[in-house]
């Protein structure tokens, strides 16, 4: 069973883009989540569990996408 969340997508994409934006500009990763993710409200593993998935399906990251994911679902009747 699926609980509602609490973060639209829009803001979930709008921290995503924050972070991609800001995060030269701090010491490490890690002090980039935090910041950002204290200024959204979450938590900065929250804001890590966003954007690992969306850098794979930007290309950034190796793995497989959200589409071939959820496809994989379908076609095995998991969904």
């Amino acid at each position: 069973m699926t609980t509602a969340s609490r973060y639209s997508p829009e803001v979930r994409e709008r921290a995503v883009r924050m972070l991609h934006e800001q995060e030269p500009s701090y010491a490490s990763r890690w002090a980039a989540l935090t910041s950002i993710a204290g200024k959204i409200g979450c938590t900065p593993e929250t804001l890590r569990k966003w954007v690992r998935p969306a850098e794979i399906d930007d290309g950034r990251r190796p793995g497989r996408k959200s589409s071939e994911i959820v496809y994989s679902r379908v076609k095995n009747g998991r969904v």
